[in-house]
């Protein structure tokens, strides 16, 4: 799926540049809040991570799409696909939220629950992937 492929790739992207300037530009202000640079680096590497898990995905929706086993449509990809764009929109919450209440950046209040809506979405994008034949 192309969708999930330029997810992916930026996702991917935006994750490196997120984990340099967090080693970088960011060091001095991540070191002085505790629990900060921790925090920084759990947001990066599930970004980095469900951004490959996506990339997976986008390949196994592509060829999954109009395979045929005995008789029968195995799987048009639109599980895979619907897997991937949960992952992409948790992945965005999650990590998004979490750089952004690293850096004190918005209303707590607001970004506090967005954090494990995130979560919850790209656990579900691997139920789903899981559940995809």
């Amino acid at each position: 799926s192309d969708v999930l492929r330029k997810l992916a790739s930026a996702l991917g992207a935006s994750g490196v540049a997120a984990g340099a300037f967090g080693a970088h530009a960011l060091k001095a202000r991540l070191n002085s809040k505790p629990g900060a640079e921790a925090n920084w680096k759990t947001a990066v590497s599930h970004q980095l991570f469900h951004a490959t898990a996506i990339l997976a995905l986008s390949a196994l929706s592509s060829a999954s799409s109009g395979d045929v086993s005995k008789d029968k449509l195995v799987a048009s990809g639109g599980d895979f696909a619907k897997a991937g764009k949960m992952m992409a929109v948790g992945s965005l919450l999650f990590s998004g939220s979490v750089y952004c209440l690293t850096l004190d950046i918005g209303p707590k209040k607001l970004l506090g629950p967005i954090t494990p809506i995130g979560g919850l979405l790209m656990i579900g994008g691997w139920v789903v992937a899981g559940l995809s034949s």
